[in-house]
């Protein structure tokens, strides 16, 4: 599956700037944070919106399991627009696609090139606004099949200072890394994944970081990824697995 790029949109290509931090390396209170957060309970009251959204999609996925017994449940987190939701559900027909993004304007923004009048024809896929420090709660105490989880190009926090505001700073880190046979996480600073890498080892995940190669803006998952790749920059993924 190809997008669309708008006449706009590649204006905008090329003028990503890099990732610049005070951070050298691997954060190193990184470690004392995370086994905070996996030896204290994550107690944060959980948002009626965001209760409402799962209770929907619970509902679906239920029923696709029901309708489906062999097929797998894949979850694509900070989907923004829902470009990378669209490509997983065409290359993943087995599997229900669920997008996941706090915005209600981008989770509702037309995507260029996803229309049936440009050859997309995939109707497994769901966008759902919603908290994800409570929707994750809400997907583990369910416990949903999930085989892929995807966190793609999530905002860094590249300030030293702001360690906790990473997803592997967070309290919900124990929640979010319980789900998914594989977590799949990509980014424009490698350091982010680098910290998530060793978070990870924590709850006995383990993986590798590979360089993706470079790829024509219509090849993208996801608006960040041509935007990077048309600046120069080197795109990351860390690939990790039970």
């Amino acid at each position: 599956m190809t997008a669309k790029i708008s006449t706009k949109d590649a204006q905008a290509l090329g003028d990503s700037k890099a990732i610049i931090s005070n951070q050298e390396g691997i954060h190193e209170k990184l470690d004392d944070v995370v086994k905070k957060h996996l030896t204290h309970s994550f107690q944060k009251p959980y948002q009626a919106h965001t209760q409402a959204a799962f209770k929907e999609m619970d509902a679906l996925v239920a029923a696709f399991l029901q309708a489906n017994p062999e097929g797998e449940i894949i979850l694509d987190a900070c989907c923004g627009v829902g470009q990378s939701t669209r490509i997983l559900a065409q290359q993943n027909p087995q599997a229900l696609v669920i997008g996941v993004d706090k915005s209600d304007h981008r989770i509702n923004r037309n995507v260029e090139g996803f229309d049936s009048d440009d050859g997309f024809d995939a109707d497994n896929f769901h966008l759902v606004r919603a908290d994800l420090n409570d929707f994750y709660r809400l997907v583990k105490a369910a416990e949903w099949p999930v085989s892929k989880h995807y966190i793609l190009y999530p905002n860094p926090w590249p300030k030293s200072k702001h360690l906790q505001r990473r997803w592997h700073g967070s309290a919900v880190f124990p929640q979010m890394t319980s789900i998914g046979q594989q977590l799949i996480l990509r980014s424009n600073w490698r350091n982010y994944l680098a910290e998530f890498q060793q978070a990870a080892k924590l709850v006995d995940l383990h993986g590798e970081i590979s360089s993706l190669p470079e790829s024509s803006p219509s090849q993208a998952l996801t608006p960040f990824e041509a935007k990077y790749q048309a600046s120069g920059q080197v795109c990351w993924q860390l690939l990790l697995q039970r």
